[in-house]
C-alpha cells in the first residue's frame, strides 16, 4: 500500500454493521438501548475495520477529559504501589486514565506540578501532600476549580477531602497488645512528627500508654531514608531501663531493628517484642514473620478514587474525612499470640 491510509470513521462502522451512525454511537458509549446481538455487531465492525474511538474530542464536547492527577510523595515506595492499585481498580471501571508524578517531598515542585496537571485539563486530583505542605495549597486548588481529595496525609484537620488509615487506633491496637503479652516498657521507633501521618502514630501510641499508666515518651527519632539510622537507639539499649518492646514506624523500619538485633544476638519475639505497620507482603517471610498493624493502602486507594469521581459528578463544598479502620496481623515477632 502506498501513501497513508485514511482513519475509519464511524459512519464507515456503521455501514459495515448495517446500522445507522446513531446506533452505532449508543453503542461506543455503552448505552443500554442497544440490544446485545447489535451491540456484538458493531463492535465486530470496528474490529475488523481498526476503528480507534477518538476519546479526546467526546470527552471535550463533554468538557471533561477522562483524566485524573495523583500527585505522590515517593513513587519508589512499595506502599504507594499499593495505594495506587486500589485507585486503578475504580478508575479503570469509569473509563479513566490517571496522570502520575512525584513531588519528592517537595512543597514547591508539588505546587508546579498541580498547576500543570490542571493545564493539561485533569478532572480532579488525589494527593499525598509533601512533607511541609501548607495549608494554603487547598485554596491553591480551590482556585483553580479542581476537586481533590487529599490521602495518607492531610494538611488541615477540617479542610478538604480526605481518606487515609486510622493511624492512632492502628497504633493503639500494637500498644494494647504489648501490655497484654506482658511488655511494659515499650519504645516507638522511626520517623519524626512532621506530616500528620506520623502525628497520628505517636498520638495513638502516647494516649494508649498514659491510659495504662506506663511510660510514653521512649520516642526514637530516625532518617526513614536511612534504615541503618537507629537514632539513640543504642544509648537506650544500655541504659537502666532498656526498651523491652518496639512499635515502628512502618516495616520497613521494623525489619531493619530486627537485623539488628539478631547481630547483637537479641532474639525479636522472644526478647523483644516488635511491631511493624503496613503489612507489606514480605513481612510474612521475614525472620521472625512480623507482626504488623494493617494500614490498608488498597482499600484507601479504593475509597479515595469513589470518593473523587463522586466529586467530579457532585462538586460539593463540603469536607468528607474517611478514616481505613486500622487492624493488627499478629505473628511470631511481638512474641504474643492472637486470642
Amino acid at each position: 500500500m502506498n501513501g497513508p491510509q485514511k482513519a475509519v470513521t464511524l459512519n464507515s462502522v456503521a455501514v459495515e454493521a448495517g446500522v445507522s451512525r446513531a446506533t452505532a454511537s449508543l453503542v461506543l458509549r455503552s448505552s443500554p438501548l442497544v440490544s446485545v446481538s447489535t451491540r456484538e455487531r458493531v463492535i465486530a465492525a470496528m474490529d475488523k475495520l481498526g476503528y480507534i474511538y477518538n476519546r479526546g474530542a467526546a470527552n471535550l464536547r463533554g468538557q471533561k477529559t477522562g483524566t485524573i492527577g495523583l500527585v505522590l510523595c515517593d513513587i519508589g515506595s512499595p506502599f504507594y504501589s499499593q495505594l495506587m492499585l486500589g485507585i486503578d481498580e475504580i478508575i479503570v471501571e469509569a473509563s479513566i486514565v490517571a496522570i502520575l508524578v512525584n513531588s519528592a517531598e517537595n512543597p514547591e515542585r508539588q505546587l508546579r506540578q498541580v498547576r500543570r496537571l490542571r493545564e493539561h485539563g485533569v478532572d480532579g486530583l488525589i494527593i499525598c501532600p509533601a512533607v511541609g505542605t501548607p495549608e494554603a495549597l487547598l485554596s491553591e486548588i480551590a482556585n483553580l476549580r479542581i476537586p481533590c481529595v487529599q490521602v495518607l496525609r492531610h494538611v488541615s484537620q477540617t479542610g478538604g477531602d480526605y481518606v487515609g488509615p486510622d493511624y492512632a487506633e492502628g497504633t493503639s491496637l500494637a500498644v494494647k497488645h504489648l501490655i497484654k503479652h506482658g511488655r511494659q516498657n515499650i519504645a516507638f521507633l522511626g520517623g519524626r512528627a512532621i506530616h500528620s501521618a506520623a502525628r497520628e502514630r505517636l498520638d495513638g501510641f502516647r494516649k494508649t500508654l498514659k491510659r495504662h499508666k506506663l511510660r510514653h515518651d521512649l520516642i526514637i527519632p530516625t532518617n526513614l531514608e536511612n534504615l541503618a539510622d537507629f537514632g539513640s537507639l543504642p544509648d537506650l539499649m544500655a541504659s537502666s531501663s532498656p526498651p523491652d518492646a518496639f512499635i515502628c514506624y512502618n516495616d520497613m523500619v521494623a525489619q531493619s531493628l530486627m537485623g539488628h538485633l539478631l547481630s547483637l544476638g537479641k532474639m525479636p519475639g522472644r526478647d523483644f517484642g516488635v511491631i511493624g505497620a503496613d503489612n507489606l507482603p514480605q513481612s510474612a517471610t521475614s525472620f521472625p514473620p512480623l507482626t504488623t498493624i494493617i494500614t490498608d493502602p488498597v482499600g484507601v486507594g479504593r475509597n479515595a478514587a469513589r470518593l473523587l469521581l463522586d466529586r467530579i459528578e457532585n462538586a460539593s463544598p463540603s469536607s468528607t474525612r474517611i478514616l481505613v479502620s486500622g487492624q493488627l496481623m499478629v505473628r511470631q515477632s511481638c512474641g504474643g499470640h492472637a486470642p
